[in-house]
């Protein structure tokens, strides 16, 4: 499944994760070694410690680093949690300059940015900056996402770095993850905030649960290229999968490839699966629901599609408690709007 400046093979292979799927725990307990602050300001205090996932080791220093670095996806977390960084890099900005989709809820005006695209990465930029930490998500077969590879070990000398998993766990696990990553860096999970976004988690879980025991839907999630539809397998991305747990009857490609996340159809086989409700991915390079009915009569032809029943899904979703929040919504006001066919 192409993407534009992304390895084909890595679109298949990487941006999904998988997992059995439990409820978001609360994560006071969570904070890999960095102490509350005593004062009460708001900061972490004390040394940081936190497991770097890529080789199983912490990561300690002797204070809690104030310049930290961190691809798009993961400081749009952080900064839902409280927490913001010195730098991004990865997919920040579309050519208009709205705000991708991997960069959530943060300022993207206001943000100091080393690369925009897969393959960008201004080293001596990152340098300037004087890093203390650069933290990514981590995938099996790839180091910190969106540094280029040529340039990782340049990049850590100049501060360590530390991997988050995000294709194998579960949705609930990753957040928690970030979470625990957030409070070590000096956020607050106790405050209304973020106590606020716990409860949204969970209330839009609980959303799709009731949207999907409301109706029988069969639901496919897809992706759509000018070379044609790709069927996602839905255990292997972590929102489809915890929606799945959660009552939601996808369709399940029968030859998904050998990576196990996506089945590829022909434009002339789009009708291969009965669908009540369409969910669409809405990440940037994907052909969008406008630009297929203009351009694809098979499309078109589908009964969901033509009943309206199309809707959007996040195969990359930014995983914090709002992150999450804001996916499941989605899943759960589509589920809502349709009916059966």
């Amino acid at each position: 499944m192409p993407l534009r400046a992304y390895p084909a093979l890595s679109r298949r292979r990487l941006l999904a994760a998988t997992g059995t799927l439990g409820a978001a725990s609360l994560l006071a307990a969570c904070t890999d070694g960095a102490e509350e602050d005593p004062e009460g300001t708001g900061g972490a205090s004390g040394p940081f410690s936190f497991l770097d996932e890529r080789d199983g080791e912490d990561v300690e220093l002797e204070s809690v680093p104030t310049k930290v670095v961190a691809f798009t996806g993961l400081a749009a977390a952080l900064y839902d949690y409280g927490v913001e960084v010195a730098a991004v890099f990865g997919p920040t900005t579309l050519a208009d300059g709205q705000p991708d989709l991997q960069a959530g809820r943060m300022p993207v005006a206001d943000l100091t940015v080393l690369g925009n695209a897969w393959g960008e990465f201004d080293v001596e930029k990152y340098a300037e900056l004087g890093p203390e930490l650069i933290v990514s998500h981590y995938y099996d077969g790839f180091d910190l996402w969106f540094v280029p590879e040529d340039r990782l070990e340049e990049v850590e000398s100049l501060a360590p770095g530390i991997g988050i998993e995000v294709s194998l766990p579960s949705l609930d696990e990753i957040i928690d993850r970030h979470a625990a990553l957030a409070v070590a860096l000096g956020a607050d999970l106790d405050s209304e905030e973020n106590a606020a976004a716990v409860e949204r988690f969970g209330a839009a879980a609980g959303a799709v649960a009731a949207a999907s025991g409301e109706k029988a839907l069969k639901a496919v999630a897809v992706g759509a290229w000018p070379d044609g539809l790709y069927i996602a397998n839905p255990p292997t991305f972590n929102l489809l999968a915890k929606s799945a747990e959660l009552g939601v009857d996808f369709v399940t490609p029968e030859n998904p490839d050998q990576n196990n996340y996506w089945e590829l159809l022909s434009w002339e086989n789009v009708d291969k699966y009965e669908a009540d409700v369409i969910f669409l991915d809405l990440r940037t390079g994907n052909l969008t629901a406008e630009q297929l009915l203009a351009e694809q009569p098979t499309w078109a032809a589908l009964p969901a599609v033509a009943a309206g029943q199309v809707y959007g899904w996040n195969a990359e979703p930014v995983y914090s408690h709002v992150g999450g929040a804001v996916e499941l919504e989605r899943i759960a006001e589509g589920l809502t709007a349709a009916q059966p066919l």
